[in-house]
């Protein structure tokens, strides 16, 4: 067994304007560093496209369908200050939405070992009724519950290390005591959420904030000591990963200083955990990330990691 990578060309379709930071050339970094002969021994798929049932296990019918209309013929849609539309977002959206799904079925069915599906737009700023933050659909929880809809999963841990907390996430499972949000993420940032005080109804929301400056050491040591022993102990069945890259030292939109080297770190910590639990099983989805060489190297970096390299 082995790792799959799920791409897409619609995640090339999702334009945005001049200058903002969830651009196109994000998706062909990752691709093209993904492209070495390092990865000759990746699996590669193509996403298929996502189905309404499944962007409903966590967003209203009403929802789901007031953002599909809401894609343009032409031009930009604006639907908040940051997220916008273009007349290839709705497909691009629901190819993420589609190789979220897919990469939990090709894992649970042992095919592959675990699987990295490099598709944007983002989710995890996506709460079950409000698009926001460059996202639509939450991947990563529609991940966690296709897994225990279609396949009986009972627990699901999701672990979050994009700089940004994910808002959306922590809404959708916040009363939910079978999926384990854990997340590491600078504080007082976007979105202002992620305290952590914030813990859900059943104490299955784990926060571990870091603050502006901070870098490897403070990174690791909030990994060691707030989320892996959590989700340790919720022993799941399957491991998600939001796998954002901002917290990248070169990021222009944080101010947390992590090498690749953190996120191969923390990928090899998750597939322990996963190892003893979860047979291994690890769902990895692309967040944010956005200057490009600190994209793609750490993307990499974290790729090879899941590839046992």
């Amino acid at each position: 067994m082995t790792t799959l990578l799920i791409t897409h060309p619609a995640s090339l379709l999702h334009e945005t304007p001049a200058g903002h930071p969830e651009r196109i050339e994000r998706i062909r970094a990752v691709e093209q560093a993904l492209e070495d002969e390092r990865f000759a021994g990746l699996i590669r798929a193509t996403a298929p496209l996502g189905l309404l049932e499944q962007v409903t296990l966590c967003h209203p019918p009403t929802f789901a369908q007031a953002v599909i209309a809401a894609g343009p013929k032409t031009g930009l849609v604006q639907i908040d200050a940051d997220t916008l539309m273009s007349p290839g977002t709705v497909e691009a959206a629901l190819r993420g939405v589609g190789a979220a799904t897919f990469a939990v079925d090709e894992v649970m069915r042992g095919a592959i070992a675990n699987a990295f599906c490099a598709t944007r737009p983002p989710g995890h700023h996506a709460e079950s009724d409000k698009a926001m933050g460059f996202c639509f659909f939450n991947n990563a929880a529609i991940a966690a519950r296709h897994a225990q809809k279609a396949h009986g999963v009972e627990r699901v841990a999701i672990v979050d290390w994009d700089v940004h907390h994910g808002n959306g996430t922590q809404e959708i499972f916040w009363d939910d005591p079978s999926v384990l949000y854990a997340s590491s993420h600078e504080m007082p940032l976007y979105p202002g959420t992620g305290a952590a005080s914030e813990r859900g109804q059943h104490g299955t929301i784990v926060n571990a904030p870091l603050r502006a400056g901070d870098a490897s050491e403070e990174f690791r040591e909030a990994f060691e000591a707030a989320l892996l022993p959590r989700i340790e102990a919720f022993a799941p069945d399957l491991v998600i990963i939001s796998a954002g890259f901002d917290a990248h030292w070169r990021d222009p939109l944080a101010n947390i200083n992590l090498k690749e080297s953190d996120f191969a770190w923390a990928t090899q910590k998750l597939m322990e955990i996963a190892d003893r639990h979860a047979k291994g099983r690890i769902v990895s989805v692309l967040e944010g990330g956005y200057d490009l060489e600190g994209l793609s190297r750490s993307a990499a970096a974290h790729v090879m990691a899941l590839m046992r390299g």
